[in-house]
């Protein structure tokens, strides 16, 4: 009997992990468009054997397409996690449900179907983006590790070009309408809230 308990767990927590449940929040949630500023950087700064130079004060409220964890890539020091971001349009539940997201290889894709996507191409370009999340310290990586799809995440920091070893860099995206390879965003996080979205209660 418990064999059988153990299966039928085992093949409903399968399905769920197979069938992604559906966006379904009425609106925008996160309406505005990520907020970048150039002036007054800090210095250069070291973290561990990396040099991470600030290249722009950066700021969003995003809904959590996807979200990706990394443990043994070269980056996975640094980056433990992967967010897919959508805004403005790309928050829409409409958006997300003609979309297939997946996340692998430090990559962000989707697809859409026979119906054709719910936005235009460059709609979608310009408002999404696989973003390379660096937190700042124990207490960010924390709450970054807890993200989950369908979230809303708030966050904070700045884009960067880190350096390192053996002629090692990775240097953020500085435009959102930018695709495929180097327009991803580097963040070095030092603020990050992240919380349900819940539809309004029916009257």
């Amino acid at each position: 009997m418990k064999k059988w308990l153990a299966l039928v767990l085992l093949v409903g927590a399968l399905a769920w992990w197979l069938h992604e449940p559906a966006a379904d929040w009425p609106g925008l949630p996160a309406r505005h468009e990520p907020t970048q500023d150039t002036r007054d950087l800090p210095a250069p700064f070291a973290h561990g054997d990396y040099t991470l130079t600030p290249l722009a004060r950066y700021s969003l409220t995003a809904v959590v397409l996807g979200r990706e964890r990394y443990r043994h890539d070269v980056n996975a020091a640094l980056s433990p996690v992967d967010l897919a971001l959508g805004w403005g349009p790309m928050s829409s539940a409409h958006a997300i449900n003609g979309l297939k997201i997946s996340q692998s290889s430090r990559w962000y894709e989707y697809r859409w179907g026979a119906e054709g996507p719910p936005l235009h191409p460059s709609e979608i370009a310009f408002h999404s983006a696989n973003t390379h999340c660096l937190p700042a310290n124990a207490e960010i990586r924390r709450r970054l590790l807890a993200v989950r799809r369908h979230q809303l995440v708030t966050l904070s920091g700045y884009l960067v070009e880190v350096t390192g070893p053996n002629g090692y860099r990775w240097r953020s995206s500085l435009t959102r309408g930018d695709t495929g390879a180097g327009a991803c965003e580097v963040v070095w996080i030092t603020a990050l809230e992240s919380t349900p979205i819940r539809p309004p209660a029916s009257p």
